[in-house]
């Protein structure tokens, strides 16, 4: 498993979102609605703050992406990788 959020990317979400170094950024696991993923019916939403155990991270441009302890099972077997494209983000997953 890896996960990794591009420098571009990172810059979109600090400009989209109105973050700060030091802020973080995680992704978690939802059953309806939020950003399509290669799990059927499942979802990533995000959220800002530090919740639960950090299992899985990248800091870049002084924000903490991340994934905790409870949702990290979702990227196990394969790794994410966070770009930007055009005028958003895309999230890429390759089976490891």
């Amino acid at each position: 498993m890896s996960f990794t959020v591009s420098q571009e990317a990172a810059k979109w979400y600090k400009e989209e979102m109105d973050l700060q170094e030091g802020d973080y950024v995680q992704f978690f696991v939802k059953l309806y609605g939020g950003i399509p993923t290669v799990h059927p019916n499942y979802f990533l939403g995000i959220s800002f703050g530090k919740a639960g155990n950090i299992a899985v991270k990248d800091e870049v441009e002084g924000i903490t992406f991340f994934f905790n302890d409870k949702d990290a099972w979702f990227i196990d077997e394969y790794n994410l990788k966070i770009e930007a494209k055009d005028d958003d983000v895309e999230y890429i997953f390759n089976q490891k």
